[in-house]
């Protein structure tokens, strides 16, 4: 009786353990192909997420900001001598009587204050004046393009460099034309003198790009890694002697 007490006994707790065992099977083996303990929606809410998360580490194009825009004037520049300024193709400066002349439109931009730079429409070149006073022409914004303006008696304006002037008085060098409408250095323009006023006479109002030093330093680049279009010589024949030989006219 015991004995068979013990054998039900050790034969339930056998089927209890195979059981047990074969619950944990199952379970193992419905989860071995995930092998992810989070339900369905979760896993399919994170991938959703690791796609959004994905496409939005893309690099963004980088808008530019607007180039800073000046407002300047289109206009001649009528001297009290009685001629128009004008730039030629070649960047001649000289006086003009002829008023509808499109070589006689300028550009006034502001590059400052009360400082302009004075740039022909025709020819695109820019106003200068360099250290012996002389006036020329330059095709890239420099120092030497910059000119204060201000406002005279009777409402002339007169030019200056803002970089030249003279060394003992500290007078200032002036844009002008004389009495035959040729330009006159300006350390010999005074701004009391007729040849030194001008009126403006402004056409239309424009935006303009700010004027910068970096053309000049990236037009000097330019041409120094340009590379020569001039074909080499050619040499002469020598002879035996080392004597260049005359070509034979034919």
């Amino acid at each position: 009786m015991a004995a068979a007490i013990a054998s039900s006994l050790i034969r339930q707790k056998r089927q209890a353990r195979e059981s047990n065992n074969n619950q944990v099977a199952s379970s193992k083996r419905r989860s071995s192909p995930s092998k992810d303990p989070r339900s369905l929606c979760e896993r399919h809410v994170f991938s959703v997420f690791r796609k959004v998360r994905f496409c939005s580490g893309k690099k963004r194009p980088v808008r530019r900001k607007p180039e800073p825009q000046l407002k300047g004037i289109v206009t001649r520049l009528f001297s009290e001598q009685g001629f128009f300024l004008q730039m030629l193709p070649d960047g001649t400066i000289s006086g003009c009587k002829d008023e509808n002349s499109d070589h006689t439109l300028f550009n006034l931009i502001p590059v400052g204050l009360r400082v302009v730079a004075i740039q022909g429409v025709k020819a695109g070149l820019y106003v200068a004046m360099n250290a012996e006073g002389f006036l020329y022409t330059s095709d890239v914004f420099t120092p030497e393009c910059k000119f204060k303006e201000s406002v005279f008696e009777n409402y002339y304006v007169i030019y200056s460099s803002t970089l030249y002037r003279q060394h003992e008085s500290g007078r200032a060098w002036f844009l002008g034309l004389n009495k035959e409408g040729i330009i006159m250095k300006g350390n010999r323009v005074k701004k009391t003198k007729p040849c030194s006023h001008f009126v403006p006479r402004p056409i239309e109002v424009c935006m303009y790009k700010e004027p910068s030093l970096h053309e000049l330093e990236e037009k000097l680049l330019k041409s120094s890694r340009s590379p020569t279009t001039d074909p080499p010589p050619t040499p002469h024949p020598l002879d035996s002697a080392g004597i260049p030989r005359k070509r034979s006219s034919f």
